[in-house]
């Protein structure tokens, strides 16, 4: 029997246009089909060679819609001295019943779309709604996705960015002017961070990262999202936060060393979607939504965007 599996590029998937509330939509229906048992996903796996790099893949299957999808991802620091973006990743896609293959995506693009919906799952219920300024500490891909998501969701007015690539920091602010919003670069990152009602942080991991962000300097009332694991981030900071949300406690579980002190999470993303745990709870609070990534967002966004292409006819097919 002939089997077309459908390559879906990176310019493929940016012409879908996804709107937010369409991947935030996809990714709670997933969560919630999780608690009901149809949808399944494992923790990490995860290799860090001594030099740097850092390994991953990601397992995640629902019955509806019926996909499995397989993330396996490289970051590796020393890339852009070769001219090659820091992290590179694929994506397939599998029917979850037969196991024949449907799809093979650019898994740069779902990463950047999945973690930015993950962020505004959270945000959803942790950020102030009149939340109008926002700050980026790193202004490489996640800047510009949760750009992205967070003006579809917020009444943002004034964009304010800190980062150490003057190239990929002038981008980003080009990309936010363009979208009519007023932009501020600092100095420093406090000078970006102390007055901001969002803050996201997506500092790029390397052995030689010494944290410098402090969560002294989050106004009452902010919301922060690190995508960066909160590498960047003084440990001995976070018990300032009010209220601190992970991806998966089942995840952070399993793995060797936490994201951040068990004793200052209040909760994961699942108990806030299935209201297990409150959100936001007074305008004051300050709130942080830290996270490895989840394996059931590359199967929302994975399996949304497959879905996307075939009503949309993108992509090409080949045959297996």
């Amino acid at each position: 029997m002939l089997t077309l599996i459908r390559y879906l590029s990176q310019s493929s998937l940016q012409a879908l246009q996804l709107h937010t509330k369409e991947v935030v939509a996809s990714i709670e229906h997933l969560i919630l089909a999780k608690e009901q048992q149809q949808a399944w996903n494992a923790p990490k796996a995860v290799i860090t060679p001594a030099d740097g790099r850092y390994m991953m893949a990601t397992l995640a299957a629902a019955n509806d819609p019926p996909f499995l999808a397989v993330k396996a991802l490289v970051l590796n620091p020393d890339n852009p001295q070769h001219g090659l973006k820091s992290i590179n990743a694929l994506v397939t896609l599998l029917d979850s019943r037969s196991g024949l293959p449907l799809a093979i995506l650019d898994g740069n693009w779902v990463t950047a779309v999945r973690t930015a919906g993950l962020s505004a799952v959270a945000a959803k219920r942790l950020a102030r709604l009149d939340a109008s300024i926002v700050a980026f500490v790193g202004c490489g891909v996640q800047a510009h996705s949760h750009l992205y998501a967070f003006a579809q969701m917020f009444p943002l007015k004034q964009i304010r960015a800190f980062g150490r690539g003057a190239s990929s920091r002038d981008e980003f602010c080009r990309a936010a002017e363009q979208m009519g919003f007023s932009v501020i670069v600092c100095k420093t990152a406090q000078e970006a961070v102390q007055d901001a009602d969002l803050i996201v942080t997506s500092v790029t991991l390397s052995p030689q990262l010494i944290p410098f962000l402090n969560a002294r300097w989050l106004k009452p009332g902010a919301f922060v999202t690190m995508t960066d694991l909160a590498a960047p981030w003084l440990a001995e900071s976070l018990p300032v936060l009010d209220q601190i949300i992970v991806d998966d406690l089942q995840q952070e579980a399993s793995l060797s060393k936490p994201l951040v002190d068990p004793a200052l999470v209040d909760g994961d993303l699942s108990g806030l979607v299935t209201g297990k745990i409150a959100g936001r709870c007074t305008q004051q609070a300050r709130t942080a939504f830290i996270f490895r990534g989840l394996a059931l967002g590359d199967l929302a966004i994975a399996g949304l965007a497959y879905q996307r292409a075939c009503e949309y006819s993108l992509g090409m097919l080949m045959e297996t």
